[in-house]
């Protein structure tokens, strides 16, 4: 029954994420993890997996609509593909929760180390989502308190840390409830007084303002990557723009063309003449095919710049199973899903120079890798701008839209830039650089967001040292954990 209730509080932090909203669920279910794993005939690692359970079960229950409606996957086998990722995320970014702290808490329980290897515990595990496996960075506590004054962490410490220092209120505050020390009270109200003197603290000041207009195609996804439905494609985009050349960037979104660049010579040309002609950036997606000494061609997921931008970006981070299909040998052919367009995709280099605009560098990401926070500070280090161009149509009317969104306001903050954001059928939208989204389409409509984008100078303490504090930090704690753990072992022999 415990363990069933771990699940619950693992959905219910999930309800503090869009579109829900709702940062006090996560408020609970972080707390109620936390008492969880000090209750007696209990095991932490099996209790952490479980409230993973819950957490990806609900939050990432977005998969469901990409497997069965696009992948063409019978319900029964799309709902058992998604257990077994839900299942598998939990055993990769849950259990080490548990694990962690079981052997590294200190004898004495609900005390201010007792606080910090909890918390610290929890860091690991959402720093484990940014890399291993290639990752999957969705979900972190920070994000679900986007909109309390806990954000003006996000531009000193990033995702990360902001995330780190709400579980150690949290945590805090349980074990203040329990025990009433004076240090609890300080470990509490730390985080909670520095962010409100954070929010006076202004990182960047605006320079130009430049007009952007921003294409919302709302193409089918059903038929979107046929061959007969590339020139329709592109008329589409064409009609939609052409009142809009007066715009200093204008962007297409993801996969906008679906043509490869030598099949699409001519409209490109077209395109770049137009945008120098009228003084026009113009950013949008495409697929590349490039040719290999062997012969083979290697498939890219590009967006260019054409008119006065120039250069180009391939996507570095690819999605699992949508762009590439790990244990490829054994998967492909099983089902439809794992033969999906784009799916023999090969990554950019990560070292990639941004795209040139009129104004200055765009720090660009593609879809789900706006969700990595270390990849967009290294780009947006001398951004003007940041940009992202995404197709979310493969997840429906889901929640996963609309988290994507909120992934991509918090780059915003933690660079201190303004973001656009293209997209086929939604959210397009413009946020600042404080994370706000200053406008945006419906969803699930053709449309064209015209609006203003102001470049900022001046860079973040996050943009300049990245994820290091919080490393630093979980590398002391840890460390004063293993030394209390050796003493105690020493003391008992």
């Amino acid at each position: 029954m415990i363990y069933a209730l771990a699940a619950i509080l693992g959905a219910a932090y999930a309800l503090g994420f869009a579109p829900f909203d709702f940062w006090p669920a996560t408020v609970l279910a972080v707390a109620g993890l936390f008492w969880l794993v000090h209750a007696r005939h209990i095991k932490p690692t099996l209790a952490a997996w479980c409230f993973g359970l819950g957490k990806y079960g609900l939050g990432a229950s977005w998969v469901y609509v990409s497997i069965h409606v696009y992948g063409n996957a019978p319900p029964a086998l799309a709902a058992l593909l998604v257990v077994l990722f839900v299942a598998l995320l939990a055993a990769l970014f849950c259990i080490p929760i548990g694990w962690l702290y079981a052997r590294l808490r200190p004898a004495t329980a609900w005390g201010v180390r007792d606080v910090l290897v909890f918390s610290a515990a929890w860091v690991v595990a959402d720093w484990l989502t940014t890399w291993l496996f290639t990752g999957f960075p969705w979900l972190l506590p920070g994000y679900a308190f986007m909109d309390t004054p806990m954000l003006a962490f996000a531009p000193v410490v990033g995702v990360l840390g902001m995330g780190a220092l709400c579980v150690v209120a949290i945590a805090a505050a349980v074990a203040l409830a329990r025990e009433r020390r004076v240090g609890l009270s300080m470990v509490l109200a730390a985080p909670l007084l520095l962010a409100l003197l954070l929010t006076q603290v202004r990182w960047a000041t605006p320079g130009e303002t430049f007009d952007v207009a921003l294409v919302q195609g709302n193409l089918d996804q059903a038929s979107k990557w046929l061959p007969e439905q590339a020139v329709p494609n592109v008329r589409k985009h064409l009609r939609l723009s052409a009142e809009h050349w007066d715009a200093d960037v204008l962007m297409w979104p993801e996969a906008s063309v679906t043509m490869y660049p030598q099949q699409a010579q001519g409209l490109l040309e077209s395109l770049a003449e137009q945008g120098e002609t009228t003084a026009t950036n113009v950013v949008l997606g495409i697929p590349g095919a490039e040719a290999g000494p062997d012969g083979n061609y290697s498939l890219q997921n590009l967006s260019i710049g054409l008119g006065l931008a120039r250069g180009r970006f391939a996507k570095y981070h690819l999605v699992p199973f949508g762009e590439y299909v790990p244990f490829e040998g054994l998967l492909r052919g099983m089902i439809q899903f794992f033969d999906l367009p784009m799916s023999r995709s090969s990554p950019g280099a990560r070292d990639q120079p941004n795209i040139e605009l009129s104004m200055g560098a765009a720090a660009m990401a593609i879809c789900y890798e706006i969700a990595y926070p270390q990849s967009m500070r290294e780009r947006g280090r001398d951004a003007a701008v940041l940009m992202t161009i995404s197709n979310d149509t493969w997840f429906g009317d889901s929640i996963g839209p609309l988290q994507h969104m909120q992934i991509a306001r918090m780059r915003a903050v933690e660079n201190a830039r303004w973001l656009l954001r293209a997209t086929n059928n939604g959210v397009t939208g413009i946020v600042d650089h404080e994370g706000q989204l200053v406008d945006s389409l419906p969803q699930f409509e053709e449309g064209v967001l015209r609006g203003q984008f102001t470049v900022m100078q001046g860079r973040t303490p996050y943009s300049h040292m990245g994820h290091w504090p919080v490393l630093m930090a979980l590398a002391g704690i840890f460390g004063v954990a293993l030394w209390g753990l050796r003493t105690r072992r020493a003391t008992r022999s």
